[in-house]
């Protein structure tokens, strides 16, 4: 995951995001999470019903949660979405070549909701004991 796509989060641009958000910053990235998956799966939704039409809010709104907290990739390709949807609204035709794209972005917003747990829950980065019956290092003091 972050590993294969190292660039998939602006630190810079989410660590600023983080600052000027203060305390709420924890609730803005929950309401991220959830809006994306809900608008993530109105995409999916309106790519297999081939309503052009479904698929232009959502992009917008996942395009702009994106970006405020630096994932500027999940973006992208939510603008694109967009953009294309919308073009494809006036010109009354469906956007089959989107499909690739709509694929792209559930598994981009995975990835990038990991990385940003993994930067903001503490117990994700910490490292796990060895399990029960682990050695313990103090096991001869006290000991003659």
């Amino acid at each position: 995951m972050s590993d294969e796509r190292p660039d998939i989060v602006d630190w810079v641009h989410f660590e600023k995001s983080r600052a000027e958000l203060g305390p709420g910053f924890i609730r803005i990235l929950s309401y991220f999470k959830e809006d994306g998956v809900k608008s993530i799966a109105q995409i999916e939704s309106a790519m297999r019903e081939q309503n052009t039409t479904d698929l232009v809010l959502p992009a917008h709104t996942l395009k702009g949660e994106a970006r405020q907290l630096g994932a500027e990739p999940l973006a992208k390709i939510a603008e694109l979405i967009e953009s294309t949807a919308r073009f494809c609204v006036e010109s009354h035709r469906f956007p089959d070549e989107l499909v690739p794209e709509v694929v792209e972005l559930r598994r981009l917003f995975t990835d990038t909701i990991a990385l940003f747990d993994k930067e903001t829950n503490p117990l994700l980065t910490r490292d796990r004991p060895a399990g029960f019956g682990r050695k313990v290092g103090n096991q001869g003091f006290g000991r003659i």
